[in-house]
């Protein structure tokens, strides 16, 4: 029997039918995803059936080595995952996924690929390398895997998107594979990246494991199940910042809430003409699904998101943002919003400097510096820094817009509790009267 990675698969030649493997017309044998390569050797080891493996084509790895004090919890969570392996790690924004990760590389000491969501997540890891190998792994020993460049190294370095496209081909070089943000993979499309690669040994780390969707079920397949968690209030005050967290609710302006409850009006109508039910996402979805053939669809979805911009964008909590301006003006502060024009607004309103998607890499390092400095003691973003980029250090969170995940509402938590002597407080503001309340409330009993 030979073992042999074709095209994201293994395929079984000499005929032979194993758990896992199903047949293939095209080439005559039998053939699993690559995914299930691990389980495979097991099962013919346990077996006693004698075979030959042609699987992996490793990158040739030095020995890997990283100067690294893990703390407590770390070693912890190191040591859950040697057992098998495999596993998820979550670990709150600030705690040190990162490090945890390298100490894992350590152990396997093997060519490992480390799949994130964007390209500057990959320079950060990058930096993180060079900085905790002490200068003995230099940039140019780190390979990189993405549409600006491509090359393979012991340690190599993906986004999700590249690492789907070129899974065929990069799925038998890495005995290990980490997933950082974890939480992505399951999408579709990017779990094809986990169930094409041979890789035995996976890491996945995340702040937020749980998916709105559901589909976080996949990881125990795709990667391995959690294998430990710690939350932020159990490392508050020791190993991250002390916070607070402060719910500010305001009343919209009168004619603002009768637009509102209008907009609203109309959604309403058409769900119970059409004996709909919101549930959960799936629900919405259905609506959305349906705008695109029905017109009265289309008016009700259209009316919702007018009715959660007029809350999201209350007049009533820009007022409440310049007394938090004035409260705070001796502290770092980061204001997340969800859409883009009240970004702006709040920019030129405050002269507060902004970083949106459309926010040159260049320009949006160049703020992140200077608040870094201390130059600037706030700035105002969207959703781009809820993940993905490294934020300096900030004690004062205020979410004027967009709490309605649990996943979202931690990443913008994790950016206020770097470690700092100054308490950490994250205000939410909220307008009262609308769905953005349920929202809130729903979102913190799953908290």
């Amino acid at each position: 029997m030979l073992l042999r990675f074709y095209r994201g698969t293994i395929q079984i030649d000499g005929n032979y039918q194993i758990p896992y493997t199903v047949w293939d017309e095209r080439s005559d044998t039998y053939r699993a995803q690559a995914l299930y390569y691990r389980d495979i050797i097991a099962y013919l080891s346990e077996s006693g059936i004698y075979y030959t493996d042609s699987v992996l084509d490793l990158v040739p790895c030095p020995e890997l080595q990283f100067s690294i004090q893990l703390r407590d919890y770390q070693a912890h969570a190191l040591d859950n995952w040697a057992r098998e392996r495999r596993g998820t790690i979550v670990l709150p924004t600030g705690a040190g996924k990162t490090v945890v990760a390298l100490k894992a590389m350590e152990l396997v000491n093997s060519a490992t690929l480390i799949v994130v969501p964007t390209l500057d997540l990959v320079d950060q890891w990058k930096e993180a390398i060079v900085s905790f190998s002490g200068g003995i792994v230099s940039p140019e020993e780190i390979g990189e895997y993405t549409g600006r460049k491509k090359s393979l190294k012991a340690i190599t370095l993906s986004t999700y998107d590249s690492a789907y496209i070129h899974a065929a081909r990069l799925g038998n070089r890495f005995k290990c594979i980490i997933f950082d943000e974890v939480h992505h993979l399951p999408s579709e499309g990017y779990r094809h990246i986990a169930e094409m690669c041979a890789a035995p040994y996976r890491l996945g780390l995340t702040a937020t494991y749980e998916r709105e969707d559901g589909l976080h079920t996949l990881l125990p397949r795709l990667v391995g199940g959690k294998v430990y968690e710690v939350r932020a209030q159990e490392l508050s005050g020791d190993h991250l910042s002390p916070y607070e967290i402060k719910k500010i609710r305001v009343k919209m302006l009168p004619e603002e809430q009768e637009t509102y409850d209008g907009a609203m009006e109309i959604f309403r109508n058409y769900l119970r003409s059409q004996h709909i039910s919101m549930r959960n996402p799936s629900d919405f979805q259905k609506v959305i699904y349906r705008s695109g053939y029905d017109k009265r669809a289309w008016r009700a979805v259209r009316a919702r998101n007018e009715a959660r911009r007029i809350a999201y964008n209350s007049e009533s909590k820009i007022t409440e943002l310049t007394q938090l301006l004035s409260q705070h003006a001796s502290d770092r502060i980061i204001i997340f919003t969800r859409y883009n024009d009240l970004v702006y607004d709040i920019s030129k309103r405050f002269f507060i400097p902004c970083i949106t998607y459309a926010t040159e890499k260049e320009e949006r390092t160049e703020i992140l510096s200077k608040f870094r400095k201390g130059l600037y003691s706030a700035i105002v973003s969207s959703q781009v820094l809820d993940e993905g980029i490294d934020v300096p250090e900030a004690n004062v969170g205020i979410i004027l817009s967009g709490t309605g995940s649990v996943r979202e509402y931690t990443q913008r938590l994790g950016r206020i509790l770097r470690p700092t002597e100054k308490k950490a407080i994250l205000y939410e503001v909220i307008s009262t009267g609308t769905a953005e309340v349920r929202t809130a409330a729903r979102r913190s009993r799953k908290e």
